[in-house]
């Protein structure tokens, strides 16, 4: 079935309000708080020097959620949404439990 200009129309206009509104929303996201049960679940803390490596013993110094395939900011930022915590604000210098090393 060929595609209508028309039609092209609305479905382009329906995915840009779409991009539009994910941006905001994520531009909106709640700073995700250590006190948080998902964050306590996976021992999360804004800064990994302060991670206790007894109850978590795979962390390793160095491992921060900037260098973490889940955390979504842009490099070098303070902050960024972590997929983790369904986008939510984590601290680039954190570190939780669900860490992984970014390719």
């Amino acid at each position: 079935m060929p595609l209508s200009r028309r039609r092209f129309m609305i479905l382009a206009a329906s995915v840009a309000s779409t991009a539009a509104l994910s941006n905001e929303s994520r531009a909106d996201a709640p700073v995700l708080s250590e006190s948080d049960p998902t964050a306590m679940a996976l021992g999360y803390k804004a800064d990994a020097s302060k991670v206790d490596k007894t109850k978590f013993p795979h962390f390793q110094v160095g491992q921060t959620c900037a260098n973490c395939q889940l955390f979504q900011g842009k490099p070098g930022a303070p902050n960024g949404p972590c997929a983790t915590y369904g986008g939510k604000i984590v601290d680039a210098k954190g570190w939780c439990n669900a860490y992984v090393k970014k390719a």
